[in-house]
């Protein structure tokens, strides 16, 4: 069994060292490379929103509707709403 365990090139320390320490190179490297593919997938999705933006508002300006902000829902009365409701 002794023989065995002094084959194997993982059991000396040294050897041992440098596998963990390229392991965990290889580790780093995969997850910069997944980093930056979320990073640039994100980058892509903020300028397909932005153009499909401009391309709502030039045809809201081909129909002759004002340009507006983007429309953000109300979920919330507002404060004058707020008052005028709890007060009666």
């Amino acid at each position: 069994m002794d023989g065995q365990d002094s084959q194997d090139p993982k059991q000396n320390p040294a050897d041992m060292t440098a596998f963990v320490q390229n392991l965990l190179q290889q580790m780093q490297n995969r997850f910069q490379t997944m980093s930056d593919s979320i990073v640039t997938k994100i980058d892509d999705m903020g300028n397909r929103i932005n153009e499909l933006e401009q391309s709502i508002n030039d045809l809201r300006a081909e129909m002759g509707v004002e340009s507006s902000p983007s429309p953000v829902p109300t979920a919330k009365p507002s404060e004058d709403e707020t008052k005028e409701g709890g007060s009666a």
